[in-house]
């Protein structure tokens, strides 16, 4: 008896309060002032400029109603809220927990310096070809696979060619002659030998041990890497051929991409600091020697080459390196934080804070950029002081280029407004 009783004042309580709440949600509203552009305020009248949609600040309206953005009603900005200059106003408080943080525009130079990441070739100035002159063909092989590392001096392959042993025998007997008449015919024998590409060592041969060889020694003219192989053990070649190519390693080349906004940096002779993972904490030192005249059409990069000092023979072609490179001395000029500069897609901004307040925005031009700082070439003074972090939320929006258009254009959301759709 007692639970239906209590089970039945819970549906009545529940049947009152339902009839209340329908009775407050509809009874009429009381409008508070009679006009709608204006409205009190301790006692004051207080105009009305437009109203707007807080997420969508860039669009404005002028009249009161419901959001087309949102599901929430415009909100006023007064006439006493808007500052005399164009621009966005925040009290201190709200910058300070809005993270903003401001920056001085300062005189000074930049360290002309750029990290890039280059890979290793052969030093084609180092490239020595064994070329024939004459016909003939190899008896033996000594380096027998590309790629060998050899000493200068050291054998290459012994050939025969007839015209070398022609040549060879003919000095031979000029050698043993006492006549003086003779000694120009010999000289002129020797100058024919060494025409022809007979190495000097064979010569020497022949003047020590008053006899010719079959077959003739090819040694290696440099030290290096034999890059290309053409002969076989037993094939022929013709004259002009060329045998064997050979790289020095004493020195390679470094090509490093740069791009183009980065290319004015960077001069012929700048000096540049590699460092290779294979090698941990040494430093190969070497300088910039040519900018090639060509531009990569798909990267928008021009490759700058260097000449690198190898020592030890360690760095490799195809190894990956890391350079230092330090650039052209610049002047002084202004530099700000590369935070605070803001690229529109159209052109580049910083937003400046006023003295007493508020926030514009400055068209500049920007210079290099080095280690987080950017050289200003025009749009700003120094002293001034410029937002070098959250700017994103001084435009509620959180879009940048909004935010922009909307410190310049302070009426564009308003026109926008009227247009039809």
């Amino acid at each position: 008896m007692n639970s239906a009783k209590w089970l039945l004042s819970v549906v009545v309580a529940l049947a009152i309060g339902g009839i209340l709440g329908y009775s407050l949600s509809s009874a009429p509203t009381q409008k508070i002032g009679g006009d709608p552009q204006s409205t009190s305020a301790g006692g004051g009248e207080r105009k009305v400029l437009y109203w707007h949609d807080p997420m969508v600040p860039g669009r404005k309206f002028d009249k009161p109603g419901k959001s087309p953005f949102m599901d929430m009603q415009l909100v006023p900005v007064y006439a006493d809220e808007a500052s005399a200059n164009p621009g966005v106003t925040i009290d201190d408080r709200t910058s300070q927990n809005f993270g903003i943080r401001l920056a001085k525009v300062e005189r000074g130079a930049l360290p002309q310096q750029l990290h890039a990441v280059g890979s290793v070739t052969f030093d084609e100035r180092l490239l020595d070809l064994v070329q024939a002159r004459v016909g003939g063909y190899v008896t033996r092989l000594h380096m027998k696979a590309p790629f060998e590392r050899v000493r200068s001096g050291q054998p290459l392959a012994e050939v025969v060619s007839p015209e070398w042993l022609a040549a060879q025998q003919e000095y031979l007997a000029l050698l043993d002659g006492e006549s003086k008449s003779l000694q120009p015919i010999r000289e002129a024998a020797r100058r024919r030998l060494n025409v022809l590409g007979v190495p000097e060592q064979a010569i020497h041969a022949i003047e020590t041990d008053r006899r010719t060889r079959a077959a003739t020694t090819v040694f290696a003219p440099i030290d290096g890497v034999v890059t290309e192989l053409a002969v076989r053990q037993g094939s022929s070649f013709s004259a002009g051929a060329p045998l064997f190519r050979i790289n020095g390693l004493g020195s390679v080349w470094v090509n490093v991409q740069l791009p183009e906004a980065r290319v004015a940096m960077i001069d012929v002779g700048a000096k540049a600091v590699a460092y290779a993972s294979a090698w941990p904490g040494e430093t190969f030192e070497g300088e910039v020697i040519a900018l090639l005249p060509e531009v990569d059409p798909q990267t928008r990069t021009l490759t700058a080459r260097m000449a690198i000092e190898n020592r030890a023979n360690r760095l490799t072609p195809g190894m990956y390196v890391t350079l230092d490179l330090k650039g052209v001395e610049s002047g002084s000029q202004l530099i700000v934080p590369s935070a605070a500069v803001i690229a529109t897609g159209e052109r580049t901004v910083v937003i400046v804070a006023r003295e007493g307040g508020g926030f514009d925005v400055a068209p500049v031009t920007v210079g290099a950029e080095v280690e987080g700082r950017s050289a200003i070439l025009s749009g700003l003074s120094e002293g001034q002081s410029v937002v070098a972090s959250g700017q994103f939320l001084i435009d509620s929006e959180a879009n940048l280029r909004s935010a922009v258009r909307r410190l310049e254009s302070p009426s564009g959301g308003a026109d926008a407004a009227r247009r039809p759709r």
